[in-house]
This record gives structure tokens, C-alpha cells and sequence, in this order.
């Protein structure tokens, strides 16, 4: 008797299969929906404040590039430690108590910093703005694993691979948001750059109002067909203590296999540390002081949604090491249309530069589809039964010493490569008007600087692909 073969499912077919999945979130309650609205309005402020953070740090309050670079260091950097930590002061205090101190949190430091913003008067500005950065870190990091645990919690086992999809599409949709608000902010209301952290206040006091009306239960959603009980554990599956995981995965071949990954794709990684540090003041240097800068930065995450739609439901047709790899190669392409002189674009420096933005954002969206959820896909897949944890927690130690070298590195690259003004025959030029005047050579202009940073991208992914035998070993991906 021969098994009858499944049959496969046209493009078409999977994604309208992918849309209907969401149809479970029916059986979900408003605290859910809440949660979401509260994840949608949170990440218009995040983004918005992250993007343009570095250009009020030197535009309003006068820092250079290299200190704004630390500064927004020293923000990211916290956050992402505190992030090992925030998970237990979820736990602790619980869904609603857990956003309502956050929120009221970030509410308070967002109206100190438009007072800061505000007050030019205000001694060591610079210094307190660089302060209230530090004491949002918290803040930040418990509203992220809180927005995690409360999709868990409001979710069902039938629902919940739904539930996460949409809380990701939801961040998405925020980050898209928070490029388009940036330029109202700035372009259409014309108003300083310290408004952007008043929507954040604005953005707090509804994700406050959100939690009262729809937020009022924690207990763990259970589905109609689901029994309260937890099933039984793996028995393949054997519980060890943290430090025997540790003692063991220092020897284990699969650690340093993924060590490897991680270290020769950080070029890639990097370049979304580049979206918020350097590109916006790029742009603004390079196109002029009224640059989209939101809108160019809103083209990833839509596109990211978008991809997320169409893509998903395809990709496992196709081999994870290989997408992983050659999606990397994408992303890292992707610096080098801004590399190109822009002369070469044969039109004027603000529509070439355009043009360069968004070819580099489309090429990044792309292979950032491909490949970034592969990553996570690969890690599972590397580790031993039982570690998948512990291996995702190593290989985010690379990628936070390199996220936290190139954040102190951001300002002295723009101010090598991308300055406000420029030394020409002793006299301060903007960078605008000696790149129109050919007054620079290429290797002192903005193109090199993206030259560099693509060219390190992508030999570390060819290097990856070359290994890619060693890479794969233990696992069962077909090279």
C-alpha cells in the first residue's frame, strides 16, 4: 500500500491560506486587541524617537556627531541588557502593572525631554537629554517583553502562531507609521524636532487610556478544545541547570558553528543600526535640511509587512541555509547603490540621492525578508534538544558588542565622511555645495563611507557561503 502524496499548493493557494489563519484571533478576548493597540501606538513613538534622536541631539541641542553617537549608545545598549532582566519585572508585577509603569515611565521622561527641548536657556541640556535617554532604557525593555508575554497570555495554543505574526505586522505597521509622522512633524506642522517626543507623549497617555478600557484580565486564554492542564514535557527532553548548559555548550561543535554565522553576518546586522544613526543625518547633508527622511525611512517597514504577507507562506519551499545566506547578500547590496557617485545618477544631488535612498531601502526590505526570520530558523535547528534558548541567547552577544561598537563609531564616520560643513581652502563649506562644486575627492565624500560598509557586509557573507558545508554539519539542510 503506497501513501497518497500531498498535494502541493500553488502561490496563490498559500498565501490565501496564510491570510485565513488569522481567522482563529475570533476566539481571542479585547484584551488582545488592547495589547495590540497598545504595541501599535508604542512603536509610532519608539521609532519615531529613534530615528530622529541623533538629529535633535546635534540640530536642537548642539552636540557633535561623535557624542550624539554616544549617547544614543549608551540608550540602546542599556536597553538591550536590561532586556535579559525585564522579563522577571514582567513576571513580577504582571501584565497591567507592567504597562501601567512604563507607560506612565516614558510619559514623564518624554515630557522632560520637550521641556529640555524647549528651554534653550536650560544649562547642560546635552547632559540631561543624554540622563532622561539612560532612564527610559528600563522603561523600554519591560514594555518589549511585556508586549511578548501578554500575546502568549491572550492567546490560545491554536491561536498563538496567529497571535505573533500579528503583534509583528502591528510593530511594522508602527515603525511605517512613525516615518510618516516624522515628516508631518517636521515638514508639513514645520515645528522643531522636539515635537516628535511630544506625540510621544500624546502616543503614552492613550496607550494608558487602552489598558484601562480594554485591558482588565490576565488569566491564560484557553482555547474551546484546549484542557487547562499542560501537557507532558518531551521525554527525549532532559531539564538541566543553566550552568551545566553553559559548561557544556562551550565544547559543543554547534556553538562555535553558529559563533562563526553570527560574527560573519554582523556586517548585515549593522545595517540597521546605520537606519537610525547614520542615514537620517546622511540625507538631510546630502538632499538638503527638508529631506523625507521619514518617508525613506518608512519604506522598510512597509515593505517588511507587505513581504511578510506574500512571503511567508512560501518560504518553506525553499532551503533556510541558502535563504539565510544569499537574503544577507541582498541586504549588504543594498548600501552600494549609495555608493555610486552621484553624478553618475545624471540628475540633480537631491534626486540622486533620493533615488540612491530608495533603491538601498528597497534591496534591504528585501533581503531582510528573506532572511532574517532564516536566522532564528537556523539557530533552533544548530542546537541540541533542549538548548534552543541558551543557543538564541549566545548568538545575541555578537550582534550587541558589534550593535554598541558601531553606535560609538556612528559620529566619527559621519563626521569623517558625511559632515555638516567641510574644510575647503581654509573656509567652512557645507557638504552639499562642495559635492556639487567637485571640491571632494570620492574617498572624502558620503559615497565611500557606504563603499566601505557594503563591501565589509558582503565578504563576510561570501566567506559564509564558502563554509557553508562546516556551517550546515548537524543539521539536516540540503546544500
Amino acid at each position: 500500500m503506497t501513501a497518497t502524496a500531498t498535494p502541493r499548493r500553488s502561490p496563490r493557494e498559500a498565501v490565501v491560506a496564510y491570510i485565513r489563519d488569522f481567522g482563529v484571533l475570533r476566539e481571542t478576548r479585547a484584551e488582545y486587541w488592547g495589547i495590540q493597540l497598545v504595541n501599535l501606538l508604542d512603536c509610532i513613538a519608539y521609532f519615531a524617537m529613534l530615528t530622529i534622536a541623533a538629529v535633535f541631539l546635534s540640530e536642537d541641542l548642539g552636540m557633535s556627531d561623535e557624542w550624539a553617537g554616544y549617547t544614543i549608545t549608551i540608550f540602546t545598549s542599556a536597553t538591550s541588557l536590561l532586556l535579559l532582566f525585564s522579563g522577571m519585572y514582567t513576571d513580577w508585577f504582571g501584565i497591567r502593572k507592567s504597562v501601567d509603569l512604563s507607560m506612565w515611565t516614558l510619559l514623564v521622561l518624554r515630557l522632560a525631554m520637550v521641556v529640555v527641548g524647549l528651554t534653550p536657556s536650560l544649562p547642560y541640556r546635552g547632559v540631561l537629554a543624554a540622563i532622561i535617554f539612560l532612564l527610559m532604557a528600563p522603561a523600554m525593555a519591560a514594555v518589549q517583553t511585556t508586549f511578548q508575554a501578554a500575546t502568549n497570555r491572550f492567546t490560545s495554543k491554536r491561536s498563538r502562531g496567529a497571535g505573533f505574526n500579528l503583534w509583528y505586522l502591528f510593530m511594522n505597521i508602527g515603525a511605517a507609521a512613525a516615518g510618516f509622522s516624522i515628516d508631518i512633524v517636521r515638514r508639513a506642522l514645520d515645528l522643531p524636532n522636539v515635537h516628535i517626543f511630544t506625540m510621544g507623549v500624546i502616543t503614552a497617555v492613550l496607550c494608558l487610556v487602552v489598558r484601562v478600557t480594554l485591558i482588565r484580565r490576565e488569566d491564560q486564554l484557553v482555547g474551546p478544545d484546549e484542557v487547562v492542564a499542560e501537557e507532558p514535557e518531551d521525554a527525549t527532553v532532559v531539564r538541566k541547570r543553566p550552568l551545566q548548559i553553559f559548561r557544556e555548550m562551550i565544547h559543543e561543535p554547534a556553538l562555535r558553528q553558529l559563533l562563526v554565522l553570527v560574527a560573519l553576518i554582523l556586517g548585515v546586522r549593522a545595517v540597521f543600526v546605520y537606519l537610525y544613526l547614520l542615514m537620517p543625518k546622511y540625507w538631510l547633508r546630502t538632499i538638503g535640511p527638508d529631506a523625507a527622511i521619514g518617508t525613506l525611512s518608512a519604506i522598510n517597514p512597509i515593505g517588511i509587512v507587505i513581504g511578510l504577507v506574500l512571503f511567508i507562506p512560501l518560504a518553506n519551499r525553499f532551503n533556510v541555509f541558502k535563504m539565510l545566506i544569499y537574503g544577507a547578500m541582498i541586504s549588504s547590496i543594498a548600501l552600494l547603490p549609495m555608493a555610486v557617485p552621484w553624478t553618475a545618477w545624471g540628475t540633480s544631488i537631491q534626486a540622486a540621492h533620493y533615488q540612491m535612498a530608495i533603491a538601498c531601502m528597497i534591496l534591504l526590505t528585501v533581503g531582510e525578508v528573506v532572511w532574517s526570520p532564516k536566522l532564528y530558523e537556523y539557530t533552533a535547528a544548530i542546537a541540541p534538544k533542549g538548548q534552543e534558548g541558551a543557543y538564541l541567547g549566545m548568538s545575541l552577544i555578537p550582534w550587541f558588542l558589534a550593535k554598541t561598537v558601531v553606535s560609538a563609531m556612528s559620529g566619527h564616520m559621519l563626521n569623517r565622511w558625511s559632515p555638516e560643513e567641510v574644510v575647503i581652502d581654509g573656509q567652512a563649506v557645507a557638504l552639499q555645495e562642495a559635492m556639487i562644486n567637485h571640491q571632494l575627492s570620492y574617498w572624502d565624500r558620503p559615497e565611500a563611507m557606504w563603499l566601505y560598509l557594503g563591501l565589509y557586509a558582503l565578504a563576510g557573507c561570501v566567506v559564509a557561503y564558502f563554509l557553508r558545508h562546516w556551517l550546515t554539519r548537524g543539521t539536516d539542510f540540503r546544500i
